[in-house]
């Protein structure tokens, strides 16, 4: 017998047609800009933004302020005193003593060690003072 040749076609090769990824590609150009378009109708909400003045503005009443300030060297300055860091829970009590709301603000020199501020806070936190303040710009040394 006698055998059966069967003819296969050849293969075509796939390819990309560029007519069709034009269109679609104008497709969403022309999506995008008619909605960046409508964008602009869109309603928003009034704001009144606040303004920044020029002007200094008094700063708040420090009359019963205590300033606890740290330094570099590791020295701990009571109004601008400079005390021993053993005196401050003896110091801390007596200021409580005296004033009716105590408020603390700690503050530190550019090149304050993080650990003797720490311990300030610390002795601050049992005095149970509730009105402690971190100042966020540096100071000069004893100022």
């Amino acid at each position: 017998m006698e055998g059966i040749r069967i003819q296969l076609r050849p293969r075509k090769k796939a390819r990309i047609e560029i007519i069709p990824l034009i269109d679609v590609i104008f497709f969403l150009l022309a999506t995008f800009v008619l909605f960046t378009l409508s964008l602009n109708r869109i309603q928003s909400v009034p704001v009144d933004l606040p303004v920044a003045s020029q002007e200094s503005t008094p700063p708040p009443e420090t009359k019963d302020l205590l300033v606890i300030q740290v330094s570099d060297q590791g020295n701990v300055y009571w109004n601008r005193e400079l005390i021993d860091i053993d005196e401050l829970p003896a110091r801390l009590e007596q200021y409580k003593k005296q004033v009716q709301l105590p408020r603390i603000l700690v503050a530190g020199d550019d090149k304050a060690k993080w650990g003797i501020t720490v311990l300030v806070l610390d002795e601050v936190r049992k005095a149970n003072i509730e009105k402690v303040s971190m100042e966020t710009r540096t100071r000069q040394t004893g100022k």
